[in-house]
């Protein structure tokens, strides 16, 4: 079955109440934008992909264009920005129903490998997104759409146990971890079987889990920096 052409990503214009006529057009053509944006940056890269690409497939002008974003950058920032959002939910969603803090951090992992296997996630946040917005803008990004997650599966894991820990270890424990899961996400991506490096991941990380659970179950103290 043949691709459908990117103009065919192009919304109606929904009717919105107590939003003018222009309100609603103007929200239609920027959303039109990032769906043909997000289209041609996942299929082409961004280098390769030209505003006269997108504004020819979301059927607008530059002029339409300029009018919601500075340029190309701006542009991806916000293709980048949707498909963490949406990565992000797609891992909250399988984190919820779980009260076994164990069950819920392996669920959360196996959401996670699923979202950095996705052909969009791989091209605009892993492979493009550190180039295009840079590294701390990356980091940024990123942290403010999936760290909030892994700072849950941690406060789950760790209070499985007795320890004490007080919210700045809790915020180190979730950093090693967020950077943990970063890497594990591009190694998987960059593979040339990416689900194979999955398994792996998950086999590794399991690992590690086995390792709190035991300590949490047989009531072992952390030890401390003092």
């Amino acid at each position: 079955m043949s691709k459908p052409s990117v103009s065919k990503l192009v919304p109606k214009v929904p009717h919105v109440p107590g939003a003018s006529r222009r309100q609603q057009y103007s929200a239609s053509t920027k959303r039109a934008l990032v769906d043909v944006a997000e289209e041609l940056f996942t299929t082409h890269g961004y280098a390769s992909t030209s505003l006269d690409a997108i504004v020819a497939g979301a059927q607008v002008t530059k002029g339409a264009l300029y009018h919601h974003f500075s340029g190309k950058q701006a542009l991806f920032e916000a293709v980048f920005e949707r498909v963490e959002a949406d990565a992000s939910r797609a891992i909250q969603t399988s984190l919820r129903g779980h009260q076994d803090p164990w069950e819920k951090a392996r669920a959360g992992l196996r959401a996670f490998l699923g979202v950095v296997q996705e052909p969009r996630y791989r091209r605009i946040v892993i492979q493009e997104g550190p180039a295009v917005l840079g590294y701390e803008r990356y980091r940024e990004q990123e942290e403010r759409s999936t760290f909030a997650n892994v700072l849950e599966i941690v406060r789950a894991v760790l209070s499985a146990g007795t320890w004490d820990l007080d919210e700045d270890m809790l915020q180190t424990f979730a950093r090693i971890f967020f950077g943990a899961m970063s890497s594990a996400g591009e190694s998987v991506s960059s593979a040339d079987d990416p689900i194979a490096a999955a398994a792996r991941v998950e086999t590794a990380i399991g690992f590690i889990l086995v390792g709190f659970q035991t300590l949490a179950d047989s009531g072992v103290e952390l030890p401390s920096s003092l």
